[in-house]
């Protein structure tokens, strides 16, 4: 710690201070570290009321800066110390109410003599200096290498505000901001609000913001640097659009206004309030730990996901427009009205995934609701069948603990549900009740209770029940559909419900929508859908006594519920011949998704997927199921990795048999470039013969083409990554070639990837000592090692450290922070389909009793993995 002495008589009233703060050390319940307790923050939050800050940053483009926080707050009293959050500064000055002292400062927060407090209002001044940050919280700088230009941008959640400024870092304190900045003169600076004044300082400006209304310390933001930007005036709120410098041209911000447009008009209507801030800015940034976040009215975004060297896909717009609905849904449902604390972040995360969709449908080109059950429902059912599942709302006793559960089922699960309440309350009254809720508590704080609480007024139903089913036990039930036929007609029908194991023994009420279907000669029919209610173990479904008897029948049709679906015998059998014949995309996918799931659980061969796969998925042309059975091909290649050598003869020919069909799908679809797109991906992804190898060396040196296929940078260095996984002859010299050529931040990672994949012993040893302890280098490209340090085909090269890898776990989990843990324990515990893998992850597992909550459960993921793994290698045909 370094702090500037004040002076012999301020040291003295230090020393005299802190001794009577000491005798009131029994209420203070702060640990010395920089997260807080939810005990601590509700003791806190119950102390203080009427919070202002008052912020004056000086900006630099080397490698810190300074800072004076000025925060105004009224105390019910001054009976026991108090902490003001601020991470590691160096303080040059502080005064609390007039009265300049030495802090009782360790680094995290300060702690505040109540000597020195009133009993009412109070003032507290901090001057300070800090470094910028390099791991994407606080205030992280960024230098292009490009053209050396320096960036800045904040990510405050979930408590990493603390990190720029001093202040009560948790959600309930909410607070006014006013903000003053001295920057270089050709930087812009973006925050909450639009700046009122801009003044010239030489070669530095000065930019003041009004005061802000009043918001949680992690909504707000500060953005600073020489970006580009576009404006659209268009709108009823003028819009605004920030990228570095350098990838200007790879952003299409006619997408981004467009999509920005559509979304502001559909939620001031659905929420029947209008957007809550004056203007709305969206800022593309590097190096950033999520895709997006939802600061107010200063977005930030991942630039490497919505990037493009040539026009974007079909997908890559779809997931610009679902991004940003999904942010822009935050503005109201998380900044306007706030969680108390971090327990209920899943509401905002699942609430903001579900108007996104819901959005996305219905003012956009895309199928919105197909790509969700596609992708982010699959990883919900795929968690919330695993040993780590965990219920919807948890507890979170502490800030550290606030991102455990950043998962799919905060996200996914959680959307899901409230689309399942939508459906059983009825999408109006569900509606009415969200609008209600947002007004009632428009700038403050609230908590799950107060949500169903209107949604149960509007509705006038108790849905105490329906919350204890579904928001506070864990996991997915199945549903099955048992009927019998006489005479060619329906003469019983039931849905049997079953616990996915006794530990979780929960039957859920849902509303679903049963679809029945018969064979044609050229298309499977859709008979007839009819809603249903369906709770406990059997629900008699009457309506469909004496109807057609069908050939499939899909309990959870346009996809409704939140439930696995377990096909019976006859429409099983159905699914499998008639793929080709249904022509409804959504059923298509979920008959896809039921086969697959049928291989994972034992009820299906491999041998026979990957044979339905190869005859069945050629004549595919939508791209969202194209996509989803890929996704499967890559899961089930990397089970064919980890099974070597003992079904090396069945892998290597099933893996060969993927990359020819992708390679022939490319070749065939030059006229539909998305569609193409999508198969020359996967072709990269499974090329590991030599011809195939030797392909895309051609490719990269222009001595083979492929019709109607365009190779921007983002393919070539994906190509350059797959030679050198594989060690191609000519892999060294395209890594060497195009790190030359593409000194951009994207292309640095890539060249990152493909010599982190590389498969040498020595060199993965470095690598792997240089993740585990202290470096230098941006926590953005360790990630990028880490994921792609030991791909899937190198089994041996993984073995060697596997050993080292899981003794350290513990170590490396007690010193990093859960950002890196996150990362760390999904890219490197160690996985070989083996049972004496499932051993030693066991045994670490009942060893370590210090790991965290986070890495507990990769423990239990990686665990859960092997065996499906193992359950796959034991059905194969060999």
């Amino acid at each position: 710690m370094k702090l500037l002495f004040i002076g012999f008589t301020t040291a003295l009233l230090c020393v005299t201070t802190a001794s009577h703060a000491n005798s009131n050390d029994g209420n203070f319940l702060r640990d010395n570290s920089a997260y807080i307790s939810q005990q601590a923050a509700t003791q806190r939050t119950a102390r203080i009321t009427d919070v202002h800050y008052q912020l004056d940053l000086t900006l630099t483009e080397h490698n810190g800066f300074n800072g004076v926080t000025k925060v105004s707050f009224d105390l019910s009293d001054n009976d026991q110390a108090l902490s003001l959050d601020l991470n590691q500064a160096q303080i040059q000055s502080f005064v609390i109410n007039g009265k300049k002292v030495y802090p009782n400062y360790n680094n995290s927060y300060i702690k505040l003599n109540p000597r020195l407090l009133n009993s009412g209002s109070n003032t507290i001044e901090v001057a300070y200096s800090r470094d910028y940050s390099n791991n994407g919280e606080g205030l992280h700088k960024f230098v292009d290498p490009v053209d050396n230009k320096v960036y800045l941008y904040s990510h405050f959640e979930p408590a990493a505000a603390q990190q720029m400024f001093a202040l009560f870092d948790q959600p309930d304190l909410k607070a006014t901001f006013q903000l003053s900045v001295t920057a270089p003169k050709d930087w812009t600076v973006i925050s909450a609000m639009r700046e009122n004044q801009i003044t010239d300082q030489g070669e530095l400006r000065r930019w003041q913001f009004p005061e802000s209304p009043k918001l949680s310390p992690y909504n707000f933001s500060m953005h600073a640097g020489p970006y580009h930007s576009w404006q659209d005036n268009s709108g009823k709120y003028p819009l605004r659009l920030f990228a570095r410098q350098s990838i200007a041209k790879q952003v299409n911000q006619q997408d981004w206004f467009n999509y920005t447009q559509k979304g502001l008009d559909f939620f001031n209507n659905y929420f029947g309030i209008d957007y809550p801030f004056a203007k709305y800015d969206q800022v593309l940034v590097p190096d950033f730990l999520y895709g997006a976040m939802e600061n107010a009215a200063a977005i930030t975004y991942s630039e490497s996901r919505f990037l493009s060297d040539s026009a974007m896909t079909h997908e890559q717009k779809q997931r610009l427009a679902g991004v940003i609905m999904h942010e822009m849904a935050h503005q109201w449902f998380g900044n306007l009205v706030t969680m108390k604390w971090w327990n209920g972040l899943w509401l905002n995360e699942s609430f903001a995934s579900f108007m996104a969709t819901m959005a996305t449908s219905e003012t956009t080109e895309f199928s919105a609701w197909r790509s969700f059950y596609a992708k982010g429902k699959q990883s919900a059912y795929v968690l919330d069948s695993s040993a780590s599942t965990h219920p919807i709302e948890v507890p979170v006793p502490s800030s550290k603990n606030a991102f455990d559960n950043i998962d799919a089922i905060t996200y996914s699960k959680g959307a899901a549900t409230l689309k399942q309440l939508s459906h059983l309350l009825g999408e109006k009254v569900f509606q009415q009740g969200v609008q209600n809720y947002l007004t009632q508590y428009s700038y403050q704080n609230a908590e799950l209770s107060d949500f169903i609480a209107s949604l149960e007024k509007t509705a006038k139903r108790d849905l105490s029940q329906w919350s204890q089913d579904w928001l506070y036990k864990a996991g997915v039930n199945t549903v099955q559909a048992e009927f019998s036929c006489s005479n060619g007609r329906i003469t019983q029908f039931n849905l049997k419900q079953t616990a996915p194991n006794p530990e979780q023994p929960t039957l859920r009420e849902q509303k679903v929508l049963v679809g029945l279907f018969t064979k044609g000669r050229r298309q499977l029919h859709h008979n007839i859908s009819v809603p249903v209610i369906y709770s406990g173990a059997k629900t008699h479904v009457k309506q469909l006594i004496g109807l057609h008897c069908p050939d499939l029948v899909y309990p959870n049709y346009q996809d409704w519920g939140y439930v696995k679906v377990s096909l019976d015998q006859k429409s099983f059998k159905t699914a499998q011949t008639e793929l080709t014949r249904v022509q409804d995309p959504l059923l298509r996918s979920m008959l896809w998704q039921s086969l697959w799931d049928s291989v994972k659980s034992g009820s299906l061969t491999l041998n026979d997927y990957m044979g339905t796969v190869l005859i069945n998925l050629p004549a595919e042309q939508d791209q969202i199921i194209s996509d989803q059975v890929l996704t499967s091909l890559s899961q089930a290649k990397v089970y064919l990795d980890k099974m070597h050598p003992n079904n090396q003869r069945y892998a290597g020919k099933a893996i060969s048999a993927m990359e020819q069909m992708s390679l022939r799908k490319v070749m065939t679809n030059k006229d539909k470039r998305d569609l193409q797109r999508i198969w020359f991906d996967s072709y990269i992804e499974f090329a590991q013969s030599k011809a195939a190898l030797n392909h895309m060396d051609a490719l990269l040196n222009s001595t083979a083409t492929i019709n109607g296929l365009e190779i921007d940078q983002a393919l070539r260095w994906k190509m350059i990554v797959q030679l050198n996984r594989h060690d191609h002859r000519n892999a060294r010299y395209w890594l060497n070639k195009e790190q030359s050529a593409d000194n951009s931040d994207s292309g640095q990672k890539a060249a990152l990837a493909a010599e982190a994949s590389r498969p040498g012993a020595a060199k993965k040893r470095q690598w792997l000592t240089r993740i585990q302890q202290p470096t230098n280098l941006p926590f953005a490209k360790v990630r990028t090692v880490m994921e792609n340090l030991y791909p899937s085909e190198q089994k041996r090269l993984s073995a060697a450290t596997a050993e080292q890898r899981l003794s350290s776990l513990a170590q490396i989990d007690s010193q990093q922070s859960p950002v890196f843990m996150r990362s760390y324990s999904a890219a490197l515990i160690p996985t070989d389909c083996s049972y004496a893998s499932i051993s030693n992850l066991s045994q670490t597992l009942a060893a370590e009793k210090g790991l965290s909550v986070s890495t507990q459960r990769a423990l239990k993921d990686a665990i859960q993995q092997e065996r499906t793994c193992l359950l796959i290698k034991t059905n194969m045909k060999h």
